[in-house]
């Protein structure tokens, strides 16, 4: 029988995740060390290193985290029909999965090329294509697949880019969410026109 509490070990790796994410965005990537991680949490090193092994092991660690929402509406959204209806639900399901999954998305936008170098960056790449082949039609013409693309794009920005601007964060996350939703309706209609 085991004394440890497993919903301690998951608080424990959470605050580890969360911590560590703050001095990444403070600091860089590069500049944090894993003592500086535990002297932020104020455990020792062994303590963070029970959990942890590298500072690349916390990132994949929190990618995998914040990114299991995102493949689980993968899975859903290809098993739905291609109807404006479903790609505006994979929409609505997206803006609230990105929710927690914020901290990440500031940590990609400030550590580009960290990013770059490790391999999440090229899997979250991935995602947002599948992403986009679900919300375009089949053999749509560029500027509907550009829309599609864009709509999912605002998304991830807005959230980086308009944490500073005044407002309710909710009130932003539905703002965003409406263009997205009208970039892919227009996308949808087929109308295609946009002609300089």
């Amino acid at each position: 029988m085991t004394s440890e509490n497993p919903r301690r070990r998951v608080n424990t790796r959470q605050r580890i995740q969360d911590v560590a994410l703050e001095l990444f965005g403070e600091q860089g990537y590069e500049k944090t060390s894993l003592r500086e991680i535990a002297e932020r949490l104020d455990v020792t090193k062994a303590a963070l290193y029970y959990h942890f092994k590298t500072k690349e092991d916390i990132l994949v660690s929190v990618f995998r985290d914040l990114t299991t929402p995102m493949d689980e509406l993968l899975e859903w959204g290809r098993t739905q029909p291609q109807t404006l209806d479903s790609k505006i639900e994979l929409l609505r399901r997206y803006s609230d999965a990105l929710i927690d999954a914020a901290p990440l998305f500031r940590f990609m936008q400030e550590n580009q090329a960290t990013v770059r170098e490790l391999s999440i960056g090229e899997n979250f790449k991935d995602r947002v294509l599948a992403m986009v082949e679900l919300l375009k039609d089949p053999g749509a013409p560029l500027t509907d697949q550009i829309r599609c693309f864009t709509a999912l794009f605002s998304m991830h920005v807005g959230m980086h880019a308009l944490r500073d601007l005044e407002g309710d964060p909710e009130e932003k996350r539905k703002a965003i969410l409406e263009v997205a939703i009208d970039l892919v309706t227009q996308a949808h209609s087929g109308d295609g026109s946009s002609a300089p």
